[in-house]
């Protein structure tokens, strides 16, 4: 529930708060952004002047025009958004801080971060479409069904010799990766990016995003982190804060950096993998596996892990737009490429979209078909809600793919292009079951203006391919 409403002096009381006044009139902070995250993943908001903060300016929240939840990644205002468009006027929401999501940054002096529910101001409710918004919604449906979601985010990225400026300048060629050989695992070669993700690690953590490893990756350039898990909420916030401060301290300390799923096709992708568990609510104890007299499935799988695999299985197709989200998304997805392709699952297998990893306790599966370019909050509430579907519907976990997976037939595929993963979203039924039909309109509409955008445009491929020869 929303405290949108409550006196500034009730607001006071959460200890967080008085964290931050006390730094602000020590001096410590004197600059407060209040951030909410858009429907691309990014944060938006503002930035609040310390005094301005203890006069009291965001006590109710910081006001934000509605198409912040209603552009394109260009900002523009597309036609088809039901709750913001020019007929409604455009006016305001609320960003209102969530104290417990309060960070000091280190690497901005004297700045502090809050993240933002969307509120509207007129009767104090959420606003339905928000990403953040619609994986609380899946979390109390997890609690209602007495279960909790814990889960832990992987990020790949490239540094990149090129700023985000000069790429620009010289109409977006391909970038130079800062390394010239395959790292993944290399220490020699990561220690040459070292000062940056040093930097990463170390400013990460101390803003409560703890970083357990990061490590070169399968590419020229390209490194991965690991955050460490923790309830499915607490992990979407924290990979939004991730990226996004990743980018800013990249950026601030002269290197390039992208989150992009697909920068080249001689490329290996940049994944977002999701390592998830099902927990008891009300007891804290991991439900994976099975226990007592419980008859193990395989590896030890619950019957209760089982039916929340099958549902991330069943609904990958459907809600593809939820975890890979843009064009280039789908472009990652090739065989042979260390990103998946087919629908299946096996037990420590790189080469199935599902890998089941651990032991006992520790038993979970590790979603390999997000990426880097991933709104947290849309993917981790599409698996969530897929799971409990697979729970409340009894599937049935199908047997285990043994070898590699690529070559799996008679399984279904990831949708190879956003064109699919529209169709496949707008036959859904089990989508609306789970998010409703303001959420599924919503980010269908948002799918399709990215797709008609793209299709409209020539591309430097098409003048390659037939300006001579066509």
């Amino acid at each position: 529930m929303s405290d949108h409403g409550h006196d500034a002096d009730h607001a006071t009381m959460h200890p967080r708060l008085a964290e931050l006044e006390r730094l602000v009139r020590d001096g410590t902070v004197d600059t407060i952004v209040v951030a909410l995250t858009d429907m691309q993943g990014r944060l938006m908001g503002k930035r609040v002047h310390g005094q301005a903060f203890l006069d009291g300016v965001i006590a109710h929240g910081a006001h934000f025009c509605t198409y912040l939840l209603g552009t394109d990644m260009e900002m523009n205002t597309p036609e088809g958004f039901r709750l913001m468009n020019w007929e409604t006027g455009y006016g305001d929401w609320i960003a209102e801080p969530i104290w417990d999501q309060l960070r000091l940054l280190p690497w901005l002096p004297g700045t502090a971060m809050v993240l933002a529910d969307t509120i509207d101001e007129e009767t104090g409710r959420e606003i339905p479409v928000s990403p953040r918004t619609i994986l609380k919604r899946q979390v109390a449906a997890a609690a209602e069904a007495g279960f909790d979601v814990k889960a832990g985010s992987e990020f790949e990225f490239y540094v990149l010799k090129d700023s985000w400026e000069s790429l620009a300048e010289q109409g977006w060629p391909v970038p130079r990766s800062f390394g010239y050989y395959n790292e993944d695992y290399h220490l020699l070669q990561a220690t040459k990016a070292e000062p940056l993700h040093h930097l990463l690690r170390t400013q990460m953590s101390a803003a409560n995003v703890p970083i357990e490893f990061s490590k070169g990756e399968a590419a020229n350039g390209q490194h991965e982190v690991n955050i460490r898990y923790d309830h499915v909420l607490e992990s979407a916030d924290r990979s939004v804060v991730f990226k996004h401060g990743a980018k800013e301290i990249a950026y601030l300390n002269g290197w390039g950096i992208t989150f992009m799923a697909k920068p080249d096709h001689r490329w290996t992708g940049s994944s977002g993998h999701l390592h998830m568990s099902v927990w008891d609510h009300d007891k804290d104890v991991p439900l994976m596996h099975a226990t007592g007299r419980e008859k193990a499935g395989p590896y030890g799988l619950s019957k209760t892990g089982q039916q929340f695999m099958a549902g991330m299985m069943a609904l990958s197709r459907e809600l593809a737009v939820f975890v890979a989200p843009f064009i280039n998304s789908y472009k990652r997805y090739a065989s042979l490429s260390w990103a998946p392709v087919n629908v299946v699952w096996g037990r420590d297998n790189r080469t199935t979209g599902f890998r089941l990893v651990g032991h006992g306790p520790a038993l979970h599966v590790e979603d390999r078909f997000p990426g880097g370019d991933m709104n947290a909050y849309l993917t981790y509430a599409a698996m969530v809600g897929a799971g409990l579907y697979g729970i409340r519907h009894g599937l049935k976990l199908e047997a285990e793919f043994k070898g590699n997976g690529y070559l799996a037939t008679g399984h279904p595929r990831m949708p190879r292009a956003l064109y699919e993963a529209i169709w496949e979203l707008e036959r859904s039924e089990a989508a609306r079951e789970i998010f409703g039909d303001d959420v599924v309109e919503h980010y269908l509409n948002a799918a399709r203006v990215e797709q008609e955008t793209y299709d409209s445009i020539v591309h430097p491929w098409d003048r390659e391919r037939y300006l001579e020869r066509g």
